[in-house]
């Protein structure tokens, strides 16, 4: 979880309170009630395992994902697809695996 956490709390620079909750440990990505946006969390269990073969999730890296797909790879991830644009309408995305080896997306406007 310290690895995994920390990962994240470089690449999109900012901080995750983590806690243990009904025997999980938890990292929480930062959130602000009434903004309309979407959180998530870390969660490290024995019903949990990591891996690149399940669903899809795609992270928001407005306005840029440039800072972030540069730390990655300095950071233990792998870029898997560079930032690759959709549409000017609807922007671009990118796949990384994080340290854990989860596949996961970006998604950002520019």
């Amino acid at each position: 979880m310290q690895r995994a956490s920390h990962f994240y709390q470089v690449i999109f620079s900012m901080h995750m309170d983590e806690t243990e909750m009904m025997g999980m440990q938890m990292a929480f990505f930062p959130y602000e009630m009434g903004s309309g946006k979407a959180s998530g969390a870390l969660v490290q269990g024995a019903q949990q395992m990591p891996g690149d073969k399940g669903a899809l999730i795609y992270l928001n890296a407005n306005p840029s994902m440039d800072v972030i797909l540069e730390l990655i790879p300095q950071m233990g991830g792998i870029v898997l697809m560079p930032k690759t644009q959709i549409s000017p309408e609807v922007g671009y995305i990118a796949l990384f695996t994080d340290t854990e080896g989860n596949k996961l997306g970006l998604h950002s406007q520019n």
